[in-house]
């Protein structure tokens, strides 16, 4: 026995039916048994339950489709909106800065920048100076949004 037989005369434990049933609309048979006692099918009939199992499957697969988006989308939050001359700070992660050897005692973020484009819903272009030597277009989970100081 193949591992491609196996595979097809197996029930699906999604869509609870034989992955060649589901396919071709008939069960797989074992053996090549040439003296079949059964009847031949009319065409019609085999297309009526070729469209039942699908229709089957298909809301079947709607259904757990629709289950795993819901588990996908429960551990996402909302974007902040970002908008073009937006006054951003820039994570400091992953970059490298040679004037401050210790890294612990850095800030988190960096600088004053402003949004010069929003080129995807989780990437913007900031206007960054030539000194720094990195691509000007980042995720927006690198930057946060700037705030003014509050004096008093």
């Amino acid at each position: 026995m193949t591992a491609e037989f196996a595979v097809n005369n197996k029930v699906h434990t999604v869509i609870k039916v034989l992955a060649f049933m589901a396919n071709y609309g008939r069960e797989l048979r074992m053996g090549a048994d040439i003296r079949r006692k059964e009847k031949v099918e009319k065409a019609t009939e085999f297309v009526k339950r070729m469209k039942k199992v699908q229709e089957e499957v298909e809301v079947v697969l709607r259904k757990v489709q629709e289950n795993m988006k819901r588990q996908a989308d429960r551990g996402q939050q909302e974007v902040e909106s970002w908008k073009k001359s937006s006054k951003v700070m820039l994570s400091i992660k992953d970059l490298v800065f040679k004037e401050r050897p210790v890294k612990k005692l850095t800030e988190r973020y960096v600088g004053l920048y402003k949004v010069e484009k929003v080129v995807l819903k989780n990437a913007v272009k900031l206007k960054l100076p030539a000194s720094m030597r990195i691509c000007p277009v980042v995720n927006i989970s690198r930057i946060e949004r700037y705030r003014e100081l509050v004096r008093g």
